[in-house]
């Protein structure tokens, strides 16, 4: 018997768990994908970073990490992995119902839906796309599928007319004129982000900026880390050099550059990608 969302539910409330952990299977649960491909994922899975967890719970982290520990040690044996790198969501599942049994005490009846099936609910690739150089994306069906299904995958913090643009290029140096739109799908599951790609496309300097070696110097560094992930990369670098390191480093790209304390902090990050002390 396929597992569905009502049998998860009713053996969520039939385990032996707290009250918070009960709440954080069942949100679990709802982002749950049903059907190859519902927004990105494959089949049985949940994405969430988890600080977007724990904001849904409204709890912290550490709590988090307990009830985490929680549903894993329960019969529910929840699994988590992160297969699309370090600052990629992690892939929720429910371990317990991968083999689950023909046990007609659990099953679901012929009236229990999964989200799957409402159309208003999925992320489905189907059709053709026709490969047309310079397209807008937005100005076609694809981006608000892009949007969504980018969430649990490594293109997850890239722009969505570069995944679009990248797909074109991709597809024209083939010779393909049309393809099935699962191809898109396909295409950002394998997507590899090359050193210097960026979430968004950064404004080019103007002549007067570019004519001052300072401000090519200081333009170099902020572009060697994308001003996308800048969160992530003050955690990181705070955790490896210290709070007061970090703020040091800030305050001495200040006393060099005279610019603001938003751009010192971007040149930071750039710096400690260029020195390995970080990843991009």
């Amino acid at each position: 018997m396929e597992p569905t969302t009502g049998l998860i539910l009713r053996r969520i409330t039939q385990t032996e768990l707290s009250v918070s952990a009960h709440k954080l299977a069942t949100v679990i649960l709802d982002a749950i994908a049903w059907k190859e491909g519902f927004n990105g994922l494959s089949r049985g899975t949940a994405a969430f970073t988890l600080a977007g967890l724990a904001s849904k719970m409204n709890i912290s982290r550490q709590y988090l990490t307990e009830l985490l520990a929680e549903l894993e040690a329960s019969e529910l044996e929840l699994r988590r992995e992160k297969p699309n790198g370090k600052f990629a969501p992690w892939l929720f599942r429910f371990a317990a119902f991968d083999a689950e049994g023909d046990d007609q005490e659990v099953g679901s009846g012929t009236g229990d839906t999964s989200l799957s099936r409402e159309k208003d609910n999925k992320t489905v690739f189907s059709g053709q796309i026709t490969i047309v150089a310079d397209s807008n994306v937005f100005q076609t069906c694809w981006a608000e599928l892009i949007k969504a299904a980018k969430k649990a995958l490594p293109c997850w913090n890239v722009d969505t007319q570069v995944i679009w643009d990248r797909f074109l290029a991709f597809n024209r140096a083939r010779g393909n004129d049309k393809v099935p739109a699962g191809f898109l799908l396909g295409f950002m599951r394998r997507w590899r982000t090359s050193p210097g790609t960026f979430s968004r496309p950064e404004a080019a300097p103007t002549p007067e900026r570019a004519s001052d070696p300072r401000e090519r110097e200081l333009h170099d560094q902020i572009k060697a880390a994308p001003s996308g992930n800048r969160q992530f990369h003050a955690s990181d670098l705070c955790r490896l050099i210290g709070q007061a390191a970090y703020e040091a480093r800030i305050l001495e790209v200040i006393r060099q550059f005279g610019c603001p304390r938003f751009t010192a902090m971007l040149a930071v990050h750039g710096r400690a990608v260029m020195a390995g002390e970080i990843a991009i």
